[in-house]
């Protein structure tokens, strides 16, 4: 059974997740939100919806995504320049 957090965890949680984007300008062009509303979502001004967690988890997956291929471009450009 999940364990369940309250509404100013989840907010935090948000909030980190928003951190994770560089902030909340580059969160907010990246799913589309005006930053007001993204403030207002972290301050508890407006409640946090199920929609909004869920494109928030699918906009870190897709960020995992870009990650993972500039880590393994950084990686192989390295391996590729080592000359052992």
């Amino acid at each position: 059974m999940a364990a369940s957090i309250s509404m100013d965890e989840q907010r935090e949680h948000f909030a980190y997740c928003v951190q994770l984007f560089g902030g909340t300008t580059a969160f907010s062009r990246r799913l589309g939100i005006d930053e007001r509303a993204v403030r207002r979502f972290i301050n508890g001004e407006r409640p946090l919806g199920a929609g909004l967690l869920e494109d928030t988890a699918k906009a870190l997956r897709l960020l995992i995504a870009d990650a993972t291929t500039a880590e393994a471009q950084i990686t192989g450009t390295l391996t590729a320049a080592d000359p052992s």
